[in-house]
């Protein structure tokens, strides 16, 4: 992936000399570019500056792009802006950075444009907060014994908003607005959000490890260069590489500037952000979809005015209006949840090193199994390298084992072999904790008739429906329809012959409670943990002993610190092997040491058992040798034969429509004008592995192109004459991390 520090945004992104008359104005919507607009003479404007503008018969906001190109619209065409939004101007290299990534990803610059200005409300400045103090003037009033304590308590405070007083008063809100009504409390107006207590980089850390101290020491110098810089923090799990990069954003805070952290899962933030507030003083600024919209908002405009130092979020906190951004910080950089599927489709991690770019700012990749891109620049030396090579303090690293499940036949209906229900068996008599790991959720993946054979399909996807015993019901997992277990086969009648066939998490935690009926036991999944709050309560329970077995899927392979789990079980090590997936070995390598890696983290040693029927698999062999370095080389070696990236580059386009004859007539026309250059060449049109999702037919052709081809340019001359209906639709992958 090649930067380019120039800007599309025209000389209008320097100062101006002249006041602007025409501008362009760049909408959030999937528009081709920038409109033009007339300044009115009453009205100054700047680029960046949110405005209003008329659009047909409605109203739209959008933000200045600069200053509109001679010769363009005819004036007498041109319509007015209608006013500025009190809001701060959008900083010039956020602009640069929608340009780009509209042009990287061959995305409208107006869809880019609304991951920036998700939260709209934003734009208008918050009303002040009311608040309570004790008012001077003589009041007389019947007072009550909740009166009393809320009196007792404001007389030596600050004023505090009726929920704060409540609170702390241990009354209802209603009495906070008595008193106020009645003259004995005043109210006052308070800046919205100066309640916000700020991160202290001030605050003592942990003692640092001399390999941490050094990893710290380096990327403290590098922040405080104000230069960009890309440094991949390596380290085997529970090496401390979160107190490592927490002294980076300290050096940060200490600048003044703001910090932005990366995190994959909304569930990996609980635990992310005790650890964040017992090092600073204080909790950072959040941004993920788990938010109400009064939460975004005020993140969104904390982060715009400055009042934000640093921020934690998913992949779109990436667009947020940073206008003193020194530092991005993305943890995990390996994890798939980092890419985008909808909409504007990008891969935050890439991403996030092009906004450090042309911020000319440091940006740290963290991961204990980095992905075969990023170790592929590091070994080149477009990234620094720093490498934690063993655990903090006194814990040790697991020790892994295979089960062949070919020599060790698991019994009819079960899962666990006798080795890991030994081995089950011996860590809860020792009274420590296990975590029993399974990417599949629900009860069963499949449902069929044993008379006819009939599958249990979804019918607006190519997908089996999945059984969700606990709610009786089955589900797909890609479009969400939904339906009851029928007990008369939809295909031939039979009664009573509907069989789940395979496990999930449920039938898992089934087995494990008719093992050890006196164990207490949890499933940890997407399903179970909604929300950090959520994820934090499970994460509390198993932290204080309050569980001794684990059933989770993905969400419990990485970031968790639990003291007493000593035993990691994998179910099935070879799930995602399978389907021909180019990551398929890479990602299930990341996953399978990422989940082992829960396993004695503290002084008790840890063992990981892998039930697997492909007990030589390069894979297994590298979990069980601790030889990452050797299958990242033999990985690269594959990919580099064929030309896959990172020594290669792919694009995806995927046809969509409700009419499969019309998606296939337009995909095999598209076949046929593809590019015919050297160093390119189109693969398909084929069905996709959905080749239905959601109602929708699906065609995919790929491009694949070596690293001397401007991909996107072949993509815009191959594409620029398409004219697709209104019922088909084209969703370009740059970069595609997966192939579903």
């Amino acid at each position: 992936m090649r930067i380019d520090n120039a800007s599309s945004t025209t000389a209008s992104t320097t100062a101006q000399t002249e006041r602007l008359r025409r501008v362009k104005v760049l909408l959030p919507l999937p528009l081709k570019g920038a409109y033009d607009y007339r300044v009115p003479a009453d009205l100054e404007l700047a680029p960046g500056d949110f405005i209003t503008v008329p659009l047909g018969s409605r109203e739209a906001t959008g933000v200045v792009w600069g200053q509109a190109e001679p010769g363009g619209i005819a004036e007498d065409r041109l319509k007015d802006v209608i006013a500025r939004l009190d809001a701060p101007s959008l900083a010039e290299v956020s602009r640069r950075f929608v340009d780009w990534v509209s042009a990287y990803t061959l995305s409208p610059p107006g869809a880019v444009m609304r991951m920036a200005m998700s939260t709209p409300s934003a734009l208008l400045p918050e009303k002040p907060r009311t608040a309570y103090r004790r008012s001077d003037a003589p009041i007389e009033i019947r007072m009550t014994s909740a009166r009393r304590r809320v009196l007792a308590l404001i007389e030596d405070l600050p004023p505090m908003s009726a929920v704060e007083l409540a609170r702390e008063a241990g009354v209802g809100t209603s009495v906070v607005r008595g008193l106020a009504d009645a003259g004995v409390l005043e109210r006052v107006a308070l800046p919205a959000d100066s309640h916000r207590d700020l991160p202290d980089p001030l605050c003592a850390g942990p003692e640092l490890s001399a390999d941490q101290r050094q990893a710290a020491e380096f990327l403290r110098a590098k922040v405080k260069q104000s230069a960009y810089s890309a440094s991949l923090l390596d380290g085997v799990t529970g090496a401390g590489k979160t107190e490592v990069y927490f002294e980076a954003i300290a050096e940060n805070l200490e600048s003044g500037r703001q910090t932005l952290v990366l995190l994959p899962e909304i569930a990996l933030s609980a635990e992310w952000l005790e650890r964040f507030t017992n090092r600073f003083g204080a909790a950072p600024a959040q941004w993920h979809s788990d938010l109400t919209q009064s939460e975004r908002r005020a993140t969104w405009r904390a982060v715009a005015e400055s009042r934000a130092p640093v921020v934690v979020g998913a992949r779109s906190a990436l667009f947020l209006p940073f206008p003193d951004l020194g530092l991005i910080v993305v943890d995990e950089e390996h994890d798939g949840a980092f890419k985008q599927g909808d909409g504007v489709v990008y891969h935050a991690r890439d991403m996030a090193v092009v906004r450090a770019h042309l911020g000319e700012i440091p940006v740290i990749l963290v991961s204990a199994t980095p992905s075969l891109e990023t170790v592929i620049n590091a070994n080149k030396g477009r990234y620094e390298h720093l490498v934690l090579p063993a655990r903090h303090g006194v814990a040790e690293l697991p020790a892994v084992q295979v089960v062949d499940l070919r020599r060790e036949p698991l019994a009819p209906r079960s899962w666990l072999s006798t080795t890991l229900r030994e081995a089950l068996r011996r860590t809860l008599e020792a009274g420590e904790q296990a975590l029993l790991f399974l990417n599949r959720r629900g009860y069963a993946p499949l449902t069929l008739c044993r008379a006819c054979g009939h599958r249990m399909e979804c019918p607006n996807c190519t997908a089996w429906l999945v059984e969700h015993r606990l709610s009786g019901r089955l589900q797909c997992h890609h479009c969400g329809y939904a339906t009851t277990l029928p007990n008369i086969c939809p295909a031939c009648d039979a009664e009573g012959k509907m069989a789940a066939c395979g496990p999930g998490v449920e039938r898992l935690a089934e087995e494990a409670m008719m093992l050890f009926p006196d164990a207490r036991l949890t499933t940890i999944t997407s399903d179970t943990v909604r929300g950090p709050a959520a994820a934090a309560d499970l994460i509390r329970q198993i932290r204080e002993h309050e569980v001794d077995i684990v059933i989770g899927t993905q969400i419990v392979a990485k970031g968790h610190n639990f003291p007493m789990l000593t035993l990691v079980g994998v179910v099935d090590a070879d799930l995602g092997l399978s389907g021909g997936d180019l990551r398929a070995a890479e990602r299930t390598y990341q996953l399978l040491h990422q989940v082992s890696g829960r396993a004695g983290r503290a002084a008790l040693p840890g063992t990981v058992y892998l039930q697997t029927y492909h007990p030589d698999h390069p894979v297994m062999a590298a979990l069980t040798s601790g030889d990452r370095e050797r299958f990242l080389e033999e990985e690269a070696a594959l990919r580099e034969d064929g030309e896959w990236p990172p020594f290669g580059r792919l694009a995806a386009l995927v046809l969509s429509g409700r009419d499969e004859q019309l998606v296939d007539r337009i995909s095999a026309s598209l076949a046929r004008t593809a590019p015919r250059a050297e160093g390119v060449r189109v693969l398909g049109p084929a069905p996709a592995p959905f080749a239905v999702l959601r109602g929708r037919h699906r065609r995919r052709l790929l491009m694949k192109t070596s690293r001397s081809v401007n991909l996107q340019l072949q993509l815009r001359r191959w594409l620029a004459e398409l004219k697709l209906p209104s019922t088909v639709r084209l969703q370009i992958d740059v970069d595609p991390y997966s192939f579903l």
